[in-house]
């Protein structure tokens, strides 16, 4: 029995040493965790729910007034969490700028959404990622050029297209249009004559400033980790970058909530380029069709404000038209009447 009762102590002694060695390894681990988490300093942000993450928090019919909201407490780089989905956002000229531009290849990869993948498998400029998508961009940018980006058989494609086309403008009109009629006369609008009317290309830059159309750039997805302004970032995280708060950065607009041309001229009025206008995002995912969609733009507004003083319908004046934007993936216009009346 004295043997029996020795092998049991020592039985016991062996399982409770074991046991302590255990709990001892996890604390280890669970040390170096927290340890790890705490050096790499990943982006701060509102504490998530589980399983719905910070739905609860957002204005899902206009999600980036929350982000903004959020920047102010969280600073230019935050995590928020669409149900179990992390998301990193960057917010600001500066932040944003760096990096998609600076940090082009480690924010240069595309998340994209579900739906999409779908759809798509991956596959096309927008979406893709890798050699194939720099084949499909080459691709896409070649094709581009031959249909005339910028040269004179694409002008008067869109100049035909201009009739079709009605547009509402409401402030500044008439300094417009006493622009073009002094500059330009009654003869079709060419691109070079956008150096001749930098009010009017003001206008242009300013009404896309402040309207914001794509709120929120298309998600993109870090290619590895990275450590940016102070956070760890890991590899795969999805990325929005936050294009409202750069075209409404307070430090760097005047007046960033108000319709301003004066925000893309000198002293002596003539056009200037800002570098924080990103309508288009910025880096290597920036919009392919920038350049066209410029031209066309300016086309077609400069011959529309040419030919016609757009009024609103009888009865209704200009502070009742209700321009508040429709809500999805880009801010569109509400539908309303609008009197084009021919001035020429």
């Amino acid at each position: 029995m004295g043997v029996l009762e020795l092998c049991l102590q020592s039985s016991n002694s062996i399982s409770l040493l074991g046991g302590l060695l255990v709990l001892l390894l996890v604390c280890l681990v669970c040390s170096s965790s927290f340890s790890s988490k705490e050096n790499r300093k990943e982006p701060p942000g509102p504490k998530p729910f589980p399983l719905i993450g910070n739905l609860l928090q957002l204005d899902l019919k206009r999600p980036y007034n929350t982000l903004l909201k959020l920047s102010k407490t969280y600073g230019s780089v935050f995590t928020v969490y669409l149900g179990p989905q992390k998301v990193v956002v960057l917010a600001g000229y500066k932040t944003v700028k760096e990096a998609l531009v600076n940090y082009a290849d480690e924010f240069g990869e595309r998340d994209p959404m579900l739906i999409m993948h779908e759809s798509n498998q991956g596959h096309g400029v927008l979406w893709a990622n890798g050699d194939s998508w720099k084949e499909m961009r080459r691709f896409a940018l070649t094709n581009l050029r031959d249909f005339g980006m910028g040269k004179k058989a694409s002008e008067d494609k869109i100049i035909e297209e201009c009739e079709y086309l009605i547009e509402v403008f409401k402030k500044f009109k008439d300094q417009v249009q006493e622009e073009l009629s002094r500059e330009i006369g009654s003869r079709n609008v060419q691109v070079e004559d956008r150096k001749n009317l930098p009010f009017t290309d003001a206008v242009i830059h300013e009404t896309q400033r402040l309207a914001s159309i794509l709120p929120i750039a298309v998600p993109h997805k870090t290619s590895q980790d990275i450590t940016f302004q102070g956070h760890f970032i890991k590899k795969g995280t999805t990325v929005f970058p936050l294009l409202t708060s750069v075209l409404h950065d307070e430090s760097e607009w005047e007046r960033p909530h108000s319709f301003y041309p004066a925000h893309f001229l000198d002293k002596d009025g003539k056009f200037v380029k800002r570098d924080a206008f990103m309508p288009f995002s910025a880096g290597r995912r920036v919009c392919l069709g920038e350049g066209l969609a410029r031209m066309e733009l300016f086309i077609f507004f400069t011959t529309l404000l040419q030919h016609f003083r757009f009024t609103p319908p009888p009865g209704v004046s200009e502070d009742e038209l209700d321009l508040t934007p429709r809500v999805g993936f880009t801010l569109n216009p509400s539908p309303h009447k609008l009197c084009a009346v021919s001035c020429m």
